[in-house]
């Protein structure tokens, strides 16, 4: 090997060989939701992924719910990256998402029928993601109901029991299904036997069970890569990258209303280790955020509106879940709530959507800060029984009281939804690049 040599005193030292940067400058953009989820990132990143080579999902599974609309037709995706609906783009479900191939399946055998194929040029799987069986869902509800009314309101997919498993080592990675079949049997039969052992009740057809995922092992074959290498050389070769969060900051197993939230981390943090991205390859960062704020299931919600103005969000917003089919929970913007999830996740821009929605209303409020006990507080609980105590303190900005749902420039928005929007900058002191007036990604207005 080369080295240089330089004089140092009189005396001829060894330096370093300079090496060259592994990584092109190319920077991933990641689209995260900035409340309790449902805000609309499907319709993002399927605007974004028209000009992306690479789509990942970095975490969660089957739980989420990504509605796009592209000329008139609907699509919800649950573990499909939202980029799919583009054939030029590749989409990546990575090590950090949990899969439950039957639900995959059927995703993808769905949305054949409006029109989408060729899934093995659009579609690649990590080797390293965990499975969801049907006996983790089964788990899942299980232990709901020994909750009794501390039950949290979860899906019931199982995606919780599965990280679960990951995390006490037990757990069975999609590389196990595509190696050796008799080691994969007796994981799965050991994987079973202590769940049956916490739930006497649990019935599992065993064999009925293996022989499917045989099945299945051939049928996922094609799509199955290490995709942290694929990830990486697509970098060094100049690919825009595209990484599509799902749940949201709030549902975060770490910084959300713990313990109602998900089981994984769906903050910035989760975007590296479900994908093997270090941070340097993060670039723009963009937070979508509902015009108002909405959650599904229990848990605090401190600005939430138990009136004719909750119900006329939700009726006019079309709240209910896409995953749960439940009504979702509707009140006002939470500023200090954002701000939170600003300084977690380090938005760099934010798309504010739907909007349209708030059209009729006379006038408008923001919740600025918390109080307790006569005190602003000056950080965001982390107890979700001090969350639930806060009293919030409110802005009022005038309604526009008109339609504004095809308008397609910032300019012709009335005076007063730019000023909703401007307060929201200001209370967050992130920059709003989109807005969202509209169903279709043709109703997303761009400022800058």
């Amino acid at each position: 090997m080369e080295v240089d040599r330089q004089a140092v005193n009189g005396q001829a030292m060894l330096t370093r060989p300079k090496r060259a940067r592994r990584e092109s400058n190319c920077k991933v953009t990641v689209v995260l939701g900035a409340q309790w989820g449902d805000e609309g990132k499907g319709k993002v990143v399927d605007m974004l992924a028209t000009d992306a080579d690479i789509v990942c999902r970095c975490q969660g599974g089957n739980n989420a719910g990504h509605t796009v609309v592209v000329e008139d037709r609907e699509y919800d995706f649950h573990l499909l990256p939202s980029g799919i609906i583009n054939p030029k783009c590749k989409s990546i479900i990575g090590n950090g998402v949990v899969v439950h191939l039957p639900g995959l399946f059927e995703e993808l055998e769905k949305n054949e029928k409006k029109g989408l194929t060729s899934w093995e040029d659009r579609l690649l799987i990590s080797d390293r993601a965990h499975l969801v069986f049907d006996f983790h869902q089964q788990v899942d509800g299980l232990q709901e109901r020994e909750k009794g009314e501390q039950s949290l309101g979860t899906t019931k997919k199982g995606i919780g029991p599965t990280y679960s498993s990951k995390a006490t080592r037990n757990g069975i990675r999609i590389a196990d299904l595509l190696g050796d079949f008799n080691l994969f049997s007796e994981k799965f039969k050991g994987l079973v036997a202590m769940y049956q052992r916490m739930f006497p009740e649990l019935n599992v057809d065993v064999e009925g069970e293996l022989k499917r995922y045989k099945e299945f092992s051939g049928k996922v074959r094609p799509f199955v890569a290490e995709s942290v290498s694929f990830l990486h050389s697509a970098l060094r070769s100049g690919k825009k990258v595209l990484v599509e969060g799902a749940n949201a900051a709030m549902l975060d197993i770490d910084f959300g209303t713990y313990p109602y939230v998900t089981s994984s981390n769906c903050s910035i943090g989760g975007v590296c280790t479900g994908l093997g991205l270090p941070p340097c390859n993060i670039g723009e960062v963009i937070g979508v955020v509902k015009a108002y704020t909405t959650r599904v299931g229990d848990g605090p919600f401190p600005t939430e509106l138990k009136d004719s103005i909750g119900d006329l969000l939700q009726s006019r917003g079309g709240e209910i879940g896409v995953t749960t089919k439940r009504k979702r929970r509707c009140g006002w913007l939470d500023a200090r709530l954002l701000q939170y999830t600003a300084m977690v996740n380090g938005y760099s821009a934010l798309c504010l959507t739907k909007l349209d929605i708030l059209d009729t209303l006379p006038e408008i409020k923001i919740g600025v800060a918390y109080r307790r006990e006569n005190k602003i507080l000056n950080y965001f609980p982390a107890s979700a029984a001090e969350l639930s105590a806060v009293k919030v303190e409110y802005v009022t900005i005038p309604g526009w009281r008109t339609s504004i749902e095809n308008i397609r420039e910032y300019e012709k928005l009335p005076d007063n939804a730019k000023k909703y929007i401007e307060k929201i900058e200001e209370l967050v002191e992130v920059p709003v690049k989109w807005v969202g007036v509209g169903k279709g990604r043709e109703s997303i207005i761009k400022l800058y």
